[in-house]
């Protein structure tokens, strides 16, 4: 959980799977990441990606079976659950995983996705895999072949990265290297993990005062900043990362600069970038808690960051479901990990 007072209720928990459900296999409107090398390659989005054609996009199709495996695992209780259950049978069988594997081997698909569907492919496999149900194990066996994939992407791509992309969108590196550290440990893949740690070290050791303050962007759903710091809470010891902290943010521990410590406004949900802004408060509330859970209690950051982890929760936690698909195909996801954490 999340070390505040904020936790995951039944009702949010059943709001969050009735949104996802409603999406999760609807196809259209749809905006795809598919190159086109010919007229045959002119297909529907369920044709192209048979296990996660629907939610808007491939990635949140993704991580919404994440959200759905999540809640299958920690709250089997839900009145939700049969439908939740039987979702996630219908798209992860192994002829869709096999389709969506081929997907990858098209010429033109190298960069399909880069990184964060990756990192949310492994997160979705590591969530399974954590599932001790007879289905969930037989849904993780299914997804390995696919996440096989995607894990030999990273262990090909980054030797080759030899800059950071330090966005509040999509490409932003810091996360797809968290959530590949994350899959690798639980899954035991030794190579991962270290290669994961080596890029992790050689792109951000050397950041000091970072300038926070020119965030967020008006289409951000990560803060560039927060991100980079989770990252590396993962992979150096508290008193590594804490002096790290303290170069890299310097003044964290009074809460500034403001504007990364207060939370965005949002002042049109119908519009899909600045929906993003929602994201932005509830990816900034999860990466506040992991930071401040690294911390000693002790060190002021520690509850500074709490605070504002609840501040930035409270702030977007009531827009999830707003009536506008632009943020309701993905912002039940983001508020899952703010309530929840990532394990």
């Amino acid at each position: 959980m999340n070390q505040t007072g904020l936790r995951l209720t039944s009702e949010a928990a059943s709001s969050f799977a009735r949104i996802v459900l409603a999406g999760i296999h609807r196809e259209y409107p749809n905006k795809l990441d598919h190159v086109l090398d010919g007229a045959d390659s002119v297909r529907s989005p369920r044709e192209l990606h048979p296990a996660f054609f629907g939610c808007f996009d491939w990635h949140s199709a993704v991580h919404g079976h994440w959200l759905l495996a999540r809640l299958s695992r920690l709250m089997p209780g839900l009145p939700e659950i049969s439908a939740i259950r039987a979702a996630l049978g219908r798209s992860l069988t192994a002829e869709n995983i096999a389709a969506e594997t081929a997907y990858l081997a098209r010429p033109l698909a190298a960069g399909f996705e880069r990184t964060y569907g990756w990192a949310w492919l492994l997160k979705l496999a590591e969530e399974l895999g954590r599932g001790e149900s007879i289905d969930a194990q037989a849904w993780f066996a299914a997804i390995q072949p696919l996440a096989h994939a995607f894990v030999e992407r990273y262990l090909r791509y980054l030797p080759r990265a030899d800059y950071p992309l330090r966005l509040g969108v999509h490409p932003n590196t810091a996360f797809g290297l968290a959530f590949a550290h994350d899959y690798a440990v639980f899954a035991g893949h030794d190579e991962l993990r270290a290669l994961v740690e080596r890029k992790a070290i050689e792109f951000f050791t050397a950041d000091t005062e970072y300038p926070a303050q020119l965030e967020p962007g008006g289409a951000d759903f990560f803060s560039a900043a927060l991100m980079e710091a989770d990252l590396m809470r993962r992979i150096w010891p508290v008193e590594r990362f804490a002096a790290w902290l303290t170069t890299f943010l310097p003044r964290a521990g009074l809460a500034q600069p403001r504007s990364l410590f207060s939370p965005a406004r949002v002042n049109d949900r119908s519009d899909l970038q600045i929906v993003h802004l929602d994201g932005l408060n509830l990816s900034r509330a999860w990466c506040m808690r992991n930071i401040a859970a690294a911390l000693p209690e002790t060190d002021p950051r520690h509850s500074a960051l709490l605070r504002s982890a609840d501040a930035h929760t409270a702030a977007s936690l009531p827009h999830v479901c707003s009536g506008h698909y632009g943020g309701e195909h993905w912002l039940a996801t983001f508020a899952m990990l703010a309530l929840t954490g990532h394990s």
